[in-house]
């Protein structure tokens, strides 16, 4: 299977502001919850999200990041994120689609919150050596999946697996629950 195409996620936005309810589930603010708790650093200089959606993450990164770049492919979440993040002149809104517009510069964290299994094996393996490049040693790369049956190239527990095998990463931290796998891991 090959990566989700950008037609999926236009046609999940057209049919709701916030298909996945970020905003709103119980379960989406717990694993929020969760994910900031296991952030190793108290704070951090230059952070990367991508697929950040309607930015609901990125307002509890932007609290301990010092610079935080935001983006998603979907104009319509991307402007919602945006008015939600206005208040925060450090965090910076864009569209981009990985791998191949991946920014330039260092990040000390990167975030991929439901996002790794949206891409095939090779496309999610490009993105991990752009992910290497990118951080020095000590950062941080965050991956939090869905556990449960996809119709997506990956499961959450494999895309894990592909994150565990890229060079240089080792990982420190690993939650795991029925519904998602949330891990953290540390650029050597």
């Amino acid at each position: 299977m090959t990566s989700t195409s950008r037609r999926y996620f236009d046609d999940m936005y057209d049919g709701s502001a916030d298909p996945w309810g970020f905003e709103s589930s119980a379960y989406e603010q717990r694993k929020y919850a969760l994910t900031d708790a296991c952030l190793p650093k108290p704070r951090y200089r230059a952070a990367f999200e991508p697929g950040c959606s309607v930015g609901v993450l990125s307002e509890i990164l932007a609290r301990r990041c010092d610079h935080l770049l935001a983006t998603d492919i979907i104009p319509a979440a991307l402007a919602k994120a945006a008015t939600r993040l206005a208040d925060q002149p450090h965090v910076v809104v864009e569209e981009r689609a990985i791998p191949e517009d991946w920014p330039s510069g260092h990040f000390d964290l990167v975030m991929l919150s439901e996002i790794a299994y949206y891409f095939d094996e090779p496309d999610l393996r490009r993105i991990m050596a752009l992910v290497h490049d990118s951080t020095p040693a000590g950062a941080h790369v965050v991956g939090v999946h869905w556990r449960g049956r996809t119709d997506y190239p990956l499961s959450g527990d494999r895309a894990h697996e592909i994150i565990d095998d890229t060079a240089a990463l080792r990982s420190i931290a690993r939650y795991s629950e029925t519904e998602f796998l949330l891990q953290v891991w540390e650029r050597a």
